[in-house]
């Protein structure tokens, strides 16, 4: 299993919270990139860590929450390397890593309940890229960055 870099800021808070429970409790290896509390921060500083550590770690995934997850997502995909996915439903987890080979699952805390985002994170770390056809695609992203 991938080691996990998880993270929030204010909005995504609370969730984030549940989340870091939940993994203690699958025992899958993650790290709490922050916030701490309910304090107001700027969601891009926030992504930015999650992304560098993500970018750096090619054996892990990222997961970030903001309070719709919408801006989050945006600072998120403005990394290089990073392909962020915001999901607010297991097929759309599943379908961002089998088909787009996504490395960041965003969510929003104050959109998602708890049990729904347990069950979207848990599929998002269980589904794997397909490749295939959806390689070339992901290449294309990838020549993107480089051309920007």
């Amino acid at each position: 299993m991938k080691k996990i870099y998880i993270g929030a800021d204010h909005g995504g808070f609370d969730l984030k919270s549940e989340l870091c429970e939940y993994l203690t409790t699958t025992f899958v290896e993650f790290e709490d990139i922050g916030v701490y509390n309910t304090d107001s921060v700027d969601y891009p500083d926030i992504a930015t860590k999650v992304c560098k550590m993500v970018d750096s770690d090619p054996n892990s995934l990222g997961v970030l929450m903001c309070g719709t997850g919408i801006g989050i997502s945006i600072a998120a995909n403005k990394h290089r390397n990073i392909r962020a996915a915001l999901c607010s439903d297991t097929y759309s987890a599943r379908m961002a890593r089998a088909h787009n080979d996504s490395n960041v699952l965003c969510m929003g805390g104050r959109v998602v309940g708890s049990e729904l985002a347990k069950d979207i994170l848990s599929t998002f770390l269980k589904s794997e890229f397909e490749g295939g056809r959806h390689k070339r695609r992901i290449d294309k992203i990838s020549e993107l960055e480089n051309n920007i």
